[in-house]
């Protein structure tokens, strides 16, 4: 099998991971969006501390990165919770497709902080893909709103988080990184989650556990996924969540989204596979002219 199909076949592995886990965070009722995060990520912290312990690196990496894995733990933690919260407040699929708008905003971010001149394609790209979430969020001067605006905001932080990645390269293991993040995510939520503490029943327990299982499975999923091939040919396999979440809208909560919603599903998903050959194409034409 080539690298590239074991990429694929990983990245289809941990879009499952995540959309499991996000029906698992659903299934567990109406709890702080803040204790549910606290849950998941601490069950990563334990399983992602084996890997760094069995592989014998730095718990917190080194120094000189410190403020960009505390920059990079403190923007993720916040698209957590606002994820977390749309999922409970929207359809799963509408809550997959915001906080999968990522992408578009690593383009944007990376162009302002990085100054990575972004190419025209992917300006038009973007502007397909805002256009997509128009349809999505169906703008109205509400409150009904407000989820809808913190699922785009989970898209935000998310994206800031992957562009101080793209900072840090290679400068720590990715064990290490997951493990930082899962560990300043639970330590400083930890307060906010006594404070203001509601009861669980086993069950809900048990899916919070279960979420953080299977959010353990996509984090490592997609970390070895682009250990094989880079992420510019395989990334728009990863969207593969919001087919995996429509899925178990329909069949697990018996929620189906409106037409609007799909017509928005659809102009993004051109965005990404516009932009996903144009990368391709243009990676191709530089290998040819190098050769």
């Amino acid at each position: 099998m080539s690298d590239k199909k074991k990429g694929i076949i990983l990245l289809l592995i941990s879009a499952f991971g995540f959309s499991v886990m996000a029906a698992f965070v659903k299934l567990s009722g109406d709890l702080p969006s803040i204790q549910k995060t606290l849950f998941r990520n601490a069950v990563s912290a334990v399983i992602s501390y084996g890997f760094v312990f069995h592989y014998k690196e730095r718990l917190f990496g080194k120094w000189e990165n410190q403020k960009y894995l505390l920059l990079r733990s403190f923007l993720g933690t916040l698209g957590i919770v606002f994820y977390f919260y749309a999922i409970d407040a929207l359809i799963l699929s509408d809550a997959e497709m915001l906080n999968k708008l990522s992408p578009f905003f690593t383009i944007i971010f990376s162009a302002i902080f990085l100054k990575e001149k972004p190419m025209k394609f992917q300006v038009v790209a973007i502007i397909i893909a805002f256009i997509g979430t128009l349809f999505i969020i169906k703008p109205q001067f509400s409150v009904e709103v407000l989820p809808y605006l913190l699922g785009l905001a989970s898209a935000v932080f998310a994206a800031g988080a992957y562009t101080v990645l793209r900072v840090l390269g290679n400068k720590e293991k990715s064990y290490t990184v997951v493990f930082y993040f899962s560990f300043f995510s639970t330590v400083t939520l930890l307060p906010f989650v006594i404070a203001f503490y509601e009861p669980m029943t086993t069950i809900q327990l048990v899916y919070l556990l279960l979420a953080g299982t299977f959010a353990t499975v996509g984090q490592f999923g997609i970390t070895l996924a682009y250990k094989f091939a880079p992420a510019k040919e395989i990334s728009i396999f990863f969207y593969s969540t919001v087919l995996y979440a429509a899925i178990i809208s329909v069949f697990v909560f018996q929620q189906t989204p409106d037409l609007f919603s799909v017509v928005g599903y659809v102009i993004i998903f051109s965005a990404l596979s516009y932009m996903y050959v144009k990368n391709n194409r243009q990676a191709k034409n530089g290998n040819e002219t190098e050769s």
